[in-house]
């Protein structure tokens, strides 16, 4: 069933299905009603025509999986950088969907700002002489924030995404969250898969199982994710933080991603992370 609910600050909530966005719009009255008006409409459409695709999505970039749908090109697009390591292009899914609903109201009005927050994962738009804070999550069984990162039109930042072990997917690593900023949420979103991945270590009391046993439709198959992670000991928590940011790293130096945010037990490491206000 499609829901739209009107929100208190003047938040727009969209749900159909597994597709859950929360989008503000600022600007001439005229304008942002037209732009919330084209991302209702637009909504609508967004979940049959990935479903249609589902067989291509959930096969390895390696695979060269074939779409056609608009939200489903973008995935590919998304992915396409990373394709030497395992990735499917459903690592993209949310943030392909929140860059779609938000370019489709940018091009309907002209906004001073806006985003669309399609479970954490963020498209945002800021035009000069403009700014937005995004949080960012500290402890997201909590949901407490690390600090709120600035967004200027001057900053490049079009997408803000966050994964690990307590997101909505399933991670193979065992970061608590990994949070990236990129030039737009779908890069962002796959940048953060991957990266969260990486946050892993030898030795670590890691229960897993494999993805098909938890969801039989995963894009995973039968690669182990985690479940739970027992006690980490100072060593094991840093070497597994910083095999994350090599990765991080490497993709920064590639210009796949602008800067990314790394957190387990309690410890955080950055790379490319403008400075954050208090939250």
């Amino acid at each position: 069933m499609i829901q739209a609910q009107r929100l208190s600050g003047g938040r727009l909530h969209l749900s159909h299905g597994p597709i859950d966005v929360i989008l503000r719009a600022w600007g001439e009255p005229g304008a942002v009603h037209t732009a919330e008006a084209t991302a209702t409409a637009l909504f609508p459409s967004i979940l049959p025509g990935l479903a249609a695709e589902l067989a291509q999505l959930r096969r390895r970039m390696a695979e060269r999986p074939r779409v056609t749908h608009p939200i489903a090109e973008r995935m590919l697009a998304a992915c396409a950088p990373f394709a030497p390591i395992f990735i499917t292009p459903m690592a993209a899914v949310a943030g392909a969907v929140a860059d779609a609903l938000l370019d489709a109201m940018r091009a309907a009005a002209p906004l001073d700002r806006a985003y669309v927050n399609n479970g954490g994962d963020i498209a945002v738009h800021v035009a000069p002489g403009q700014s937005l804070a995004v949080g960012l999550a500290d402890d997201p069984t909590r949901l407490a924030l690390q600090g709120a990162l600035t967004v200027t039109s001057g900053s490049g930042i079009e997408g803000v995404a966050t994964s690990g072990r307590h997101g909505r997917s399933f991670s193979l690593g065992i970061a608590d969250a990994v949070t990236v900023i990129a030039r737009n949420a779908a890069s962002a979103d796959a940048a953060a898969t991957l990266i969260a991945n990486a946050v892993d270590c030898d030795g670590v009391a890691v229960r897993r199982a494999p993805a098909r046993s938890l969801d039989p439709d995963s894009d995973l198959g039968d690669r182990l994710v985690t479940i739970d992670v027992g006690p980490l000991t100072a060593v094991q928590r840093d070497q597994a933080l910083d095999a994350g940011l090599a990765r991080a790293e490497a993709f920064r130096a590639a210009g796949h991603i602008i800067g990314a945010a790394l957190r387990l037990d309690g410890a955080f490491r950055t790379t490319g992370l403008p400075a954050l206000s208090s939250p």
